[in-house]
C-alpha cells in the first residue's frame, strides 16, 4: 500500500517445509517424520527433482494413505500458492478462498520457497483486522503505528486523530450550511428539526456497518463488484423500507399529521439506501486507487453520509409537506 511498508508472504515462512518426492511411499515419509521427530509442518509438499511444487497433502490425508501409497498419486495438484512478494493480506485471503490451512511459496519458476502455517496466518488476518479498525476510527495511517496507537502518549495520539477530525469539522460546516438553506421552512414547522438527530444517526449506523464489512471484505472477497453492489442495495433497500415501515406509524400517531410522517419515512428509506451504497463504494473507490479502504472510511465517510441524509430529508420535506 502506498506509503507503507509492505509485508509479503515470504518473510512469514517461519519453518522449513516437509518435502517429499513424487515416487516416495506414505509409509516412508511416516517412518521419516518419526525418525527425525518433525513437529515443524504442516502441509506435505511434493515437488520434483528441480523443486518445483506438484501437489499437497494435509496431515490428515498424509495419516489415512496407505503405506505403499504414492505421494505424488494422492497429493492435490496444482495448489493454491503465492509468490513471495505477495502481500501478507492477499496471502489470507487466497487460503481463505481455498479452505486452505496453510500456504505454500513459489517462485516465478514455480520452485518452492517455503510454506506459512495455520497459526502465521492467523496472526496476519487478526493483525490486519487490528489496523483496519483503527484506520475505521481514524486514528493514523501507519501499519506499524496503527498496531500501538493505545499505548501511546495523549499529545501524540491527538495529532493522529486531529486530520481526519478537521476533515470532519469542515464537512460539518457543509451540513451546517444545508440546514440553514431550511431555516424558513423549520422556523414555519419547527416539528421538521425533531427528526433531523434521528435520522442521520440510523443513516450512520447502517454506512458503519457496511464500511466494516466492506472494508475487510473488499481485500478477502473475490465476487464481483457487480455483485456486491447488487447485494448491498438489496440490503439497504429492506433495513431501510423496514425501519419506515415502524416509523411510519408511531410518527402519525406522534404528531398527528400523515403527510409529515410519509416525508419521515421516505427520508428514513431514501438514507438507508444511500448510507448502504455509500458504505461499500468509498472504500472500494478508494481500494481501486491504490489506496488502503479503511482509510475512508470513519470521520470522512460519516460526514458525507450526514450531508446527503440531509439533504434526502429536506427534499422529502419540500416535496410533501410544505
Amino acid at each position: 500500500m502506498p506509503g507503507q511498508a509492505r509485508e509479503t508472504s515470504a518473510e512469514h515462512v517461519v519453518a522449513p517445509a516437509l518435502v517429499a518426492r513424487a515416487d516416495d511411499t506414505a509409509g516412508a515419509l511416516r517412518a521419516r517424520l518419526q525418525r527425525e521427530a518433525r513437529h515443524d509442518w504442516s502441509l506435505v509438499c511434493v515437488t520434483d527433482a528441480a523443486q518445483r511444487l506438484l501437489g499437497t497433502l494435509g496431515a490428515a490425508e498424509l495419516l489415512a494413505l496407505p503405506d505403499d501409497a504414492r505421494l505424488g498419486s494422492a497429493a492435490h495438484p496444482r495448489p493454491p500458492s503465492v509468490p513471495p512478494g505477495a502481500d501478507q493480506e492477499r496471502m489470507a485471503s487466497v487460503a481463505l478462498h481455498h479452505g486452505a490451512t496453510a500456504m505454500p511459496v513459489v517462485d516465478d519458476a514455480g520452485r518452492l520457497v517455503g510454506v506459512v502455517g495455520p497459526e502465521r496466518l492467523m496472526q496476519i488476518l487478526r493483525r490486519e483486522h487490528v489496523e483496519d479498525l483503527h484506520r475505521l476510527a481514524g486514528i493514523r495511517r501507519e501499519t506499524a503505528s496503527a498496531r500501538q496507537a493505545l499505548e501511546e502518549p495523549p499529545l501524540r495520539r491527538a495529532r493522529h486523530r486531529l486530520p481526519w477530525l478537521l476533515v470532519g469539522l469542515l464537512g460539518s460546516i457543509v451540513a451546517t450550511a444545508v440546514v440553514a438553506g431550511f431555516e424558513s421552512a423549520l422556523a414555519a414547522k419547527p416539528a421538521l428539526a425533531f427528526f433531523v438527530p434521528g435520522l442521520v444517526y440510523l443513516a450512520d449506523a447502517i454506512g458503519t456497518q457496511t464500511e466494516a464489512t466492506a472494508v475487510r471484505g473488499l481485500s478477502l472477497s473475490h465476487a464481483g463488484l457487480g455483485r456486491l453492489i447488487g447485494g448491498e442495495l438489496r440490503t439497504g433497500a429492506l433495513i431501510g423500507g423496514v425501519l419506515a415501515l415502524l416509523a411510519l406509524p408511531m410518527m402519525w400517531i406522534a404528531f398527528g399529521e400523515l403527510r409529515l410522517a410519509l416525508a419521515v419515512a421516505l427520508a428514513l428509506a431514501g438514507a438507508s439506501l444511500v448510507a448502504s451504497l455509500l458504505g461499500l463504494m468509498l472504500p472500494w473507490l478508494l481500494s481501486r486507487l491504490g489506496t488502503d479502504p479503511a482509510y475512508g472510511s470513519g470521520p470522512v465517510a460519516t460526514i458525507i453520509q450526514d450531508v446527503l441524509s440531509l439533504l434526502i430529508y429536506f427534499g422529502c420535506v419540500s416535496w410533501i409537506v410544505l
